[in-house]
């Protein structure tokens, strides 16, 4: 059964186990989602502003062009989840867990994310312009075609990363931690002749 373009506003529903739910178009703005555990749910454009998920636990679920707007995401646990085309804007990201998720086309664009774990992450054409990525666990992870415009990237670590050229030539990788790949492709990226 799919639950389409009901609202959920200001809804207390912490500590919930939810399983093959299906949610369209549904407004979850400032609803307390504490502890909440989803199984093989999908949302579709669902709205959870300032939507608190501290604690709660997601697998194999989809959450596909939602918005979270300054959402509270801490504590919070991402397995096999994916988040395509969702957008995240001034979000808690304190000790997020994701594993083996695919983020593509999520726009996390000046979110702070220092520190984040997104290790093997697929984070095609995701908008990173001006994220804070300092310490950033990044290894492994599919950067192609991201745009990393201004993201502040020092300390992190994008060994064995895949970042095509234009994703190079975007970002500022003084002080980043790469492979010998990554900066073979780095240079060339600007210009320089290899031999």
């Amino acid at each position: 059964m799919t639950e389409t373009a009901e609202d959920y506003r200001e809804a207390v529903l912490s500590q919930q186990w939810w399983e093959k739910r299906s949610f369209v178009g549904c407004d979850f703005t400032e609803a307390d989602l504490r502890g909440l555990r989803t199984q093989g749910c999908t949302f579709d454009q669902c709205d959870f502003t300032k939507v608190d998920f501290e604690g709660s636990r997601h697998e194999a679920s989809a959450f596909r062009s939602c918005t979270f707007d300054r959402s509270v995401l801490a504590g919070t646990r991402w397995s096999s989840c994916s988040m395509l085309g969702s957008s995240f804007v001034d979000c808690r990201f304190q000790k997020i867990a994701f594993t083996e998720c695919d983020l593509s086309l999520v726009s996390l664009s000046r979110n702070r994310l220092s520190k984040v774990d997104l290790s093997g992450l697929r984070l095609r054409e995701a908008n990173l312009t001006e994220a804070d990525l300092t310490g950033a666990d990044l290894r492994g992870a599919d950067l192609t075609g991201a745009r990393l415009a201004g993201a502040k990237l020092e300390g992190a670590d994008l060994r064995g990363a895949r970042l095509d050229a234009n994703g190079l030539v975007q970002a500022n990788l003084s002080g980043v931690h790469v492979d010998t790949e990554t900066a073979v492709a780095y240079a060339a990226a600007h210009g320089l002749v290899i031999h």
